[in-house]
């Protein structure tokens, strides 16, 4: 976590002015007002006018949006888990890396939207027809084939049975996150921190486990043949690992066996061998 992150979480966040105050509640038109960062729990939105409002990281979670008019409006990283945004104009909003886990949408205008990187689950209620696998969202049976997340903070998410073959992942934050099931042949998981993840039944063959963090992972059942490089990554408690899969990688070659994990402190062989 960076510095700049620390700040965020530990800050607290700016309050509303009674003049925005009394506009939000009467519905006028608050076109670009920026209310980036700010805590709005507790402020009663559902006559509100936001078209192109500047949202990013709101906490919004929770929250009754049904019906307010969104269009256009930055949302990015903004906190929707929970919230009520059944029949919301979100035409054209900006709801990348936001968090609708849980959130209801049922019934929302979600044209032209952007949501690269916008976490759901499933209880994530969408629109009736509305392709959210196909989004660019992150969630259970997304596709995300060949996607570009490198660094992605996506710890603890819900990733079951999602394809994301080719997709790079270097350096993505995984930590315990549910990889059931999921597709990733090809994958650039090189750095990646997949500590405690779930990849049980996954498969990663021709992945790229350069210096990537397995430690505690559960690999049951997963494929794993023709891995691209494991040169660095580190296997401490990993579950699940047959006999046959421990003897294919301590067949790898040395120049990846004998690889230091700067992040684990262990060579290769030596997290195998524990």
């Amino acid at each position: 976590m960076t510095n700049s992150e620390i700040h965020l979480i530990t800050r607290e966040r700016p309050s509303l002015t009674p003049e925005i105050l009394t506009a939000l509640k009467a519905g006028l038109p608050l076109q670009k007002v920026d209310l980036s960062e700010f805590n709005l729990q507790g402020v009663d939105l559902k006559q509100a006018n936001l078209s192109q409002a500047k949202l990013l990281r709101a906490d919004l979670s929770g929250m009754v949006l049904s019906g307010v008019n969104l269009s256009g409006a930055d949302l990015r990283g903004a906190n929707l888990q929970g919230a009520d945004l059944s029949g919301a104009n979100l035409q054209g909003a900006y709801l990348n890396r936001a968090d609708l886990q849980q959130a209801n949408l049922s019934g929302a205008n979600l044209q032209g939207a952007k949501l690269q990187v916008a976490r759901y689950d499933s209880q994530t209620k969408w629109p009736e027809e509305y392709n959210y696998k196909g989004s660019g969202a992150v969630g259970p049976s997304a596709n995300l084939n060949g996607a570009y997340l490198n660094t992605a903070f996506l710890r603890n998410a819900d990733l079951q049975g999602a394809n994301l073959r080719g997709a790079y992942l270097s350096g993505a934050d995984l930590t315990g996150a549910n990889l059931q099931g999921a597709a990733l042949s090809g994958a650039d998981l090189s750095k990646a921190y997949l500590t405690g993840a779930c990849l049980r039944n996954a498969r990663l063959t021709g992945a790229n486990l350069r210096g990537t963090d397995l430690r505690a992972a559960d690999l049951t059942n997963a494929e794993m043949e023709h891995l691209e490089s494991i040169a660095g990554a580190d296997f401490s408690f990993a579950q699940g690992l047959t006999q046959a899969t421990k003897v294919m990688l301590h067949s790898r070659p040395a120049s990846e066996l004998d690889v230091w994990n700067a992040y684990t402190r262990k060579t290769t062989r030596e997290s195998l061998s524990g």
